[in-house]
């Protein structure tokens, strides 16, 4: 019976938007992702490899039309092809869902893209200031007042870090954490005090993209304690999304339990070595 009633259906054509609406979902998928491997290793300059990114997006919000139109001709003349119209919007969906996301938070966050905890006087960009350079790329010069008034108001928590602990602990922890983030570092310099300071410069990527996302961070003697200052700043377009507030952020909480964790360490203790015994004296009788 399930064939007798399947038989007519499975005479009717495919729809060819349902064909279309589906190959123009998996182009989509191929150009985003070839997309993300340009921008990730540097094939091509960022302006063609987002030109890509971007038409990736457009052809898929063309598919999600397509298959919009072709769910209303097969209603009206029971064509086939729904199968291939839904696979269409879930592929469309998993290409558009993060984009919409970033774009939300486009409109509503200041188009900033440097963070500092200390807006008066930044750690600089010394060596990363050569990678700073190029079209459509941010100056390594600190992004000035509007940037420290609209992180003030949005970020208040932003602070210098104060660590009771001495300079070059301070340093150490700071740069152990670099390496667990896997941030690139492209310069360091241990504290020497009193008059060299500490600092580290790293490159840190974006989960998805890849965008590079440069970081400064100073470390300096605070009397027998240390303050360490961070700046984090695209390198590229006008707004970071809250991403580097989002890594100053966890990088000084991090840090700060880092400190209070090395600062409760015991002493060690030199073994106090017992003088040896002298020989007894024998008396001659």
């Amino acid at each position: 019976m399930a064939r007798r009633f399947s038989a007519p259906y499975q005479s009717e054509p495919v729809s060819s938007l349902a064909t279309w609406a589906r190959n123009l979902a998996v182009f989509a998928v191929v150009a985003v992702v070839v997309s993300i491997i340009i921008v990730r290793f540097d094939f091509l300059e960022m302006k063609p490899a987002l030109a890509t990114f971007f038409g990736g997006l457009a052809i898929a919000a063309l598919s999600i039309l397509l298959g919009l139109a072709g769910f209303a001709a097969i209603w009206q003349n029971g064509s086939r092809g729904m199968a291939r119209i839904l696979l269409a919007f879930l592929i469309d969906g998993a290409i558009l869902a993060y984009p919409a996301y970033q774009a939300l938070l486009y409109s509503k966050l200041p188009h900033i893209y440097d963070i500092t905890t200390d807006p008066i006087d930044p750690p600089r960009f010394e060596a990363l200031s050569r990678l700073r350079t190029g079209d459509g790329t941010n100056t390594a010069v600190y992004a000035g007042l509007y940037s420290a008034e609209q992180q003030r108001q949005l970020y208040p928590d932003i602070e210098p870090i104060e660590l009771e602990i001495p300079v070059d602990r301070a340093y150490a922890i700071a740069r152990q954490l670099v390496v667990k983030r896997k941030w690139t570092i492209i310069d360091e310099r241990e504290p020497q005090p009193p008059r060299r300071m500490g600092r580290i410069e790293a490159v840190a990527r974006t989960p998805i993209m890849g965008f590079r996302e440069d970081v400064s961070i100073r470390v300096v003697p605070d009397g027998d304690d240390s303050r360490v200052d961070i700046r984090s700043a695209s390198r590229y377009f006008d707004s970071d999304l809250g991403s580097n507030a989002a890594r100053v952020t966890k990088f000084i909480d991090d840090l700060n339990t880092a400190a209070d964790a090395d600062a409760l360490k015991p002493a060690k203790k030199t073994p106090v070595v017992a003088p040896p015994k002298a020989p007894a004296k024998t008396v001659k009788k």
